[in-house]
């Protein structure tokens, strides 16, 4: 749909264009919302229709939330796991992300509606954690309310400037094409560009479950530590002579562990991303054995549920 025809449709029906495509980028479409908040809010003429058109981006946006986190109460880590696979670049983890959300608390719904990434991610981990449905929801419509009326009172404040761009857009349409497609060519060389150095910060040595497991019962165990996230620690149950560690404090999580002795990181990410990425951390600041567990933590699972049977 090109912009005046958004506009068009945008004048005949605007709380039904905001709502679905609120609702659409915020179940995780690619559908960028922003325009259309910008573009509605330029065509606004009174204090009634602000008000419809805001209720509309608020309650499609607390819908999608509501979707997500009933998925996360259900499904938990899994769902999680499940979006860090979705990412391109696999070093961007989850749980880093979860750690956060746990350390703000309510407050970092209210502000992931302005974070990228972050804002898809929220939902699901409060769903995982058991946050109460009225403080979630009170928290995801707030943030809505701030990040749509923001959208809104922009395109209004800035109306004039708004309809200028939208006819130079429209004479331009070629033009505009060409740096859409530019834009996103970019986006995806960058991207591509992390996955492949990510790729080559993975050349490290890697330790297996069953080595692992036999280094535990020797009289210098190596230090493991756990990285799965709080909600996964939680449903699962924490691994037995681990230490939870989180990516922000891995140091706090080492203390005073001596530099010379062997440590193994472990997480739930796909190809083992975290891991890498906190072995990666820790043999930059000095520690001289740092191997990541192969498979991380489904292998592991897999290894000792194998020994007991």
């Amino acid at each position: 749909m090109e912009i005046s025809q958004l506009g068009e449709a945008l004048q005949r029906d605007a709380v039904w264009v905001v709502f679905l495509n609120v609702l659409l980028q915020q179940i995780g479409l690619p559908v960028p919302a922003v325009p259309t908040l910008l573009l509605a809010g330029s065509l606004i003429v009174g204090s009634g229709q602000f008000a419809s058109v805001l209720a509309a981006a608020i309650v499609a946006s607390v819908l999608a939330d509501w979707v997500w986190y009933l998925a996360g109460r259900a499904f938990g880590y899994r769902v999680l796991a499940g979006l860090c696979k979705l990412s391109i670049n696999p070093g961007s983890c989850v749980s880093q992300t979860e750690t956060r959300f746990v350390r703000w608390g309510l407050g970092s719904l209210v502000f992931a509606k302005f974070v990228p990434g972050f804002s898809t991610v929220a939902p699901p981990i409060a769903g995982s954690l058991r946050m109460g449905l009225p403080g979630f929801l009170l928290a995801a419509a707030t943030g809505a309310a701030l990040w749509a009326g923001l959208g809104l009172g922009t395109g209004w404040l800035l109306r004039k400037e708004v309809h200028r761009a939208i006819e130079a857009l429209d004479q331009n349409s070629g033009s505009l094409l060409g740096l859409i497609a530019g834009t996103i060519a970019l986006w995806l060389s960058w991207k591509l560009w992390q996955k492949y150095r990510f790729r080559q910060l993975s050349a490290v040595p890697h330790i297996t479950p069953v080595e692992l497991m036999a280094a535990m019962e020797t009289e210098q165990p190596p230090l493991v530590l756990d990285l799965r996230g709080h909600s996964m620690v939680a449903e699962t149950g924490p691994i037995t002579g681990a230490t939870v560690a989180e990516h922000d404090r891995l140091l706090d999580a080492v203390g005073e562990w001596p530099k010379n002795l062997p440590i193994v990181t472990l997480c739930a990410c796909p190809e083992d991303a975290g891991a890498i990425q906190a072995a990666r951390q820790l043999l930059n600041a000095g520690f001289l054995s740092v191997r990541p567990l192969k498979g991380g933590y489904e292998a592991w699972l897999a290894t000792a549920n194998g020994n007991n049977v």
